[in-house]
């Protein structure tokens, strides 16, 4: 992690309010932590941010749902034209926030801009996140850098990202790809979508289902088999490895399956994902690509002798 450093002869001494977790982990790793007034709730990465005021929070509280609970709830507030998230705009008004970092990628992910001109001091810059690819994720940390006036400190960053990326493909290169199958939600399963396709694909796998820069969405387990996948990953939106694998527990898997943190790895797009791509390398291929060491519990006997479990 960086060494905080105020904005401070530089751009002046700014003040940032995240609304989106993978923001706050791109801010933190630019050096900028103390420049962080406000995130939501879901914001926990670094250990630092966890007490900073919560200016956004879900309305649903997953935690007692079960998947196919959870999405019903989804869906019936996106039917109805409900936000997912409350926002304490009086907090927000006393925070006084410069800029204002979201997205509008995923309503189900975080606020979207469209939803806060209740909620936006005057003069606050909203800035949008909204990447579709890898590249888009490492672009969108050069964007925030080059705003707060740290530019070579997100290059650094974002050349990290793709190094990483390609030492992992060039480990597996030689093996033909392993078909797999990314669950990104399970009832009903999703599909991997936008960044995680292409590292799937990065990883020396082939997605059965999902396409790079694309959305991901619901399909049957019967659908998932049906495509022969040789190896299902475990990593629900939301969820860390523990998590995951407890909600997966109860499901019939004909082929090997683990679960995977995919709240801080595969799901939010920040720095993290470099370290999925490899840990997605070790998955498909462990006798060629080293292990990162990230949290993996195997959900079936098959996997027991190649993949680590992490509590």
């Amino acid at each position: 992690m960086q060494k905080r450093q105020r904005l401070v002869g530089i751009v002046g001494v700014v003040r940032i309010c995240s609304f989106l977790p993978s923001a706050t982990e791109i801010i933190a790793e630019l050096g900028l932590l103390d420049a962080l007034v406000g995130v939501s709730e879901e914001c926990r990465w670094p250990a630092d941010v966890v007490g900073l005021p919560v200016v956004t929070a879900a309305r649903i509280d997953s935690s007692e749902l079960s998947s196919i609970e959870i999405d019903e709830a989804v869906r019936a507030s996106l039917r109805d034209g409900r936000s997912l998230y409350t926002v304490d705009a009086e907090l927000v008004g006393q925070l006084a926030p410069d800029v204002i970092v979201t997205q509008d990628l995923c309503s189900v992910c975080a606020v979207s801009s469209g939803e806060l001109a209740s909620a936006c001091p005057v003069g606050a810059e909203v800035v949008s996140l909204d990447p579709q690819t890898y590249d888009e994720v490492a672009d969108s940390v050069r964007l925030l850098a080059r705003k707060f006036g740290v530019g070579p400190r997100g290059e650094e960053i974002a050349n990290q990202m793709r190094a990483a990326a390609n030492e992992a493909a060039e480990d597996v290169r030689s093996h033909p790809p392993k078909r797999v199958f990314f669950a990104e939600w399970l009832e009903p399963p999703f599909c991997a979508g936008h960044w995680l396709p292409e590292m799937i694909e990065l990883a020396g796998g082939y997605d059965v289902l999902g396409s790079p820069g694309q959305p991901s969405f619901s399909t049957t387990w019967d659908e998932v088999f049906a495509r022969d996948p040789e190896l299902i990953v475990i990593g629900p939106c939301g969820f860390r490895a523990e998590e995951a694998a407890e909600r997966a527990s109860e499901l019939d898997w004909p082929v090997p399956a683990v679960a995977v943190d995919g709240d801080g790895y595969y799901s939010r797009p920040g720095p993290r994902l470099a370290e999925g791509v490899r840990q997605l390398a070790h998955l498909f291929h462990p006798s060629v690509a080293p292990d990162p060491g990230l949290p993996a519990i195997p959900l079936t006997h098959a996997l027991s002798g190649s993949v680590r479990s992490q509590s």
